[in-house]
């Protein structure tokens, strides 16, 4: 097998001797479903830092890290005797083929909106079948351990695919204005309610959340793009302060927000 090209059978094969109790590698050996879930998420972040720098040839890398963590955790799975690499695939197979009945029956769904209901509907009915429950949550199975405002959008879009949602973006708006106030009130108190402001702050960024979701607009990769592009200016307001010989304490807040100025025009 170690000459062979690679394939997937070649790496479920390093799998198993990575696992193997005797001659494996002790690290892979002792690792459980629990404790490789941190690499996994890690993993996941990286294939997505890799694309949003547009660097195909570490992406490459990263989908292959990405994809060792499946076969991991099917390795595991069939070591308990619960699940194998093929009863993944199968699993994904039947499931992306009945929620797509537009591309593989007769199903007439010509629309962005219908496809969308369909999918909802269909994701529905599993969560359903899951429990067992004749009346389950739609909020059920949201995974908390998702990032906040993941959580959050996800939460909104399930609720909205019930009707419990803005029809108009000036509505969001408006609940994003009345949560500003809100937090305003707290902050203005003569003796400021740590728990209260933090609940409003809270829920002025679900507002927020729900404002990128009507636009359409993913909250986590706003955020993070708001990261890095105030991460570049930053960097760009820290070589200016070395070029001036001084030190940031030596500088005042005026003088460093001109170099912040002068850091957006070179952008332009």
């Amino acid at each position: 097998m170690l000459n062979k090209a690679p394939s997937i059978e070649k790496l479920r094969w390093i799998m198993t001797k990575l696992r193997d109790p005797n001659t494996g590698c002790p690290w892979d050996v002792k690792q459980n479903f629990a404790s490789i879930t941190a690499h996994t998420i890690e993993e996941a972040y990286e294939v997505v830092d890799a694309i949003e720098q547009n660097d195909f040839a570490e992406l490459n890398k990263e989908l292959g890290d990405l994809l060792f963590q499946v076969i991991f955790y099917s390795q595991l799975g069939q070591e308990q005797q619960l699940f194998d690499f093929d009863s993944v695939v199968a699993a994904i197979c039947e499931k992306l083929i009945r929620r797509h009945p537009h591309v593989f029956s007769d199903a007439d769904l010509s629309t962005d909106a219908q496809i969308k209901a369909n999918w909802e509907n269909e994701k529905a009915s599993e969560r359903q079948a899951k429990n067992n429950q004749a009346e389950l949550s739609i909020l059920a199975d949201i995974p908390k351990n998702l990032p906040a405002l993941s959580q959050a959008a996800k939460i909104q879009k399930r609720c909205s695919h019930v009707g419990f949602d803005w029809h108009d973006i000036n509505d969001v708006f408006a609940k994003i204005e009345e949560e500003v106030l809100e937090v305003r009130e707290e902050l203005a108190a003569e003796d400021i309610n740590q728990a209260a402001l933090g609940e409003e702050i809270g829920d002025l960024m679900f507002a927020v959340v729900n404002l990128c979701r009507h636009a359409k607009q993913d909250p986590e990769t706003l955020l993070r793009r708001a990261n890095q592009k105030f991460t570049k200016r930053f960097h760009g307001v820290e070589a200016q302060v070395s070029q001036s010989g001084q030190s940031f304490a030596q500088h005042d807040l005026e003088q460093l927000e001109q170099y912040w100025q002068q850091v957006k025009k070179q952008e332009k």
